[in-house]
């Protein structure tokens, strides 16, 4: 618990057999950790055993893989039928850093946010931290597009590092959202539709073999899915089309 809110980390795996023990003691080195939520995907590897040695840890396996999107909404159900007060995404790959828990967990446990982003590209270090140059351009270009569809600052859509309220979760519509990669961008664009701030602090980057990364042709329909769902956006806010990712009264 954290100021009498209970914290459930998330972990949304696929073939993360290799690092999820190292991503798991770093999660639990912080005390208030209350419970990790691992969600197998259908791995080909021993995630699922191994995620069910570790103590604190509820295992959910996919039968079939349901992709990242589709791993991401039974991550986030399971964790608010647990109790979540907050929840934490962290991939268990260890591309981003468990040590950063503390500063986001506190973020929305004090009320001053309800959503924050472990950003790779704040402070300027990404391409020093591995990032391949090519992902670094598409990251900018696609970042600066959805802040001006969108109508806000962000420094980058596309970090996996992410924390919740368990109100903003409860509000947003999860289940129209696309069940491969760009689920992470839709949940932005709702998250900022619902008029919520988001908030970002610094994270490292790290890229090496066993951590995840999507290949040149998916990230290609990833950037067009983005492209995608921030003009959807702005037509829906301009009331010139009707989007299931975007329901109700116009936030603003």
């Amino acid at each position: 618990m954290l100021l009498n809110k209970k914290i459930v980390v998330v972990m949304p795996a696929y073939n993360a057999a290799k690092t999820l023990v190292r991503t798991y003691e770093e999660v639990m080195a912080h005390a208030f950790v209350d419970k990790v939520i691992v969600v197998d995907d259908a791995s080909r590897d021993d995630t699922t055993e191994i995620a069910s040695r570790l103590p604190h840890v509820i295992v959910h396996r996919h039968p079939k893989n349901r992709g990242y999107g589709g791993n991401q909404k039974t991550c986030y159900r399971l964790a608010l039928d647990e109790g979540a007060d907050i929840v934490i995404m962290v991939h268990p790959d260890y591309q981003y850093t468990p040590k950063l828990i503390p500063a986001m967990a506190y973020l929305i446990a004090e009320d001053l946010y309800s959503c924050v982003l472990g950003s790779r590209i704040l402070g300027g270090y990404a391409l020093d931290g591995g990032m391949p140059y090519w992902k670094y351009v598409a990251n900018r270009f696609l970042t600066l597009t959805e802040n001006w569809l969108l109508g806000a600052k962000l420094s980058e859509y596309h970090t996996g590092y992410r924390a919740f309220s368990r109100a903003l979760l409860e509000r947003l519509p999860l289940g129209a959202n696309s069940d491969d990669f760009v689920f992470d961008n839709q949940m932005l664009a709702q998250v900022i539709w619902c008029g919520y701030t988001v908030a970002e602090i610094t994270c490292p980057t790290k890229y090496f073999a066993e951590a995840s990364s999507i290949n040149f042709r998916r990230s290609v329909t990833y950037g067009f899915g983005c492209l995608g769902t921030a003009a959807r956006f702005r037509l829906a806010r301009w009331n010139l089309v009707r989007s299931p990712l975007f329901p109700g009264a116009i936030a603003g």
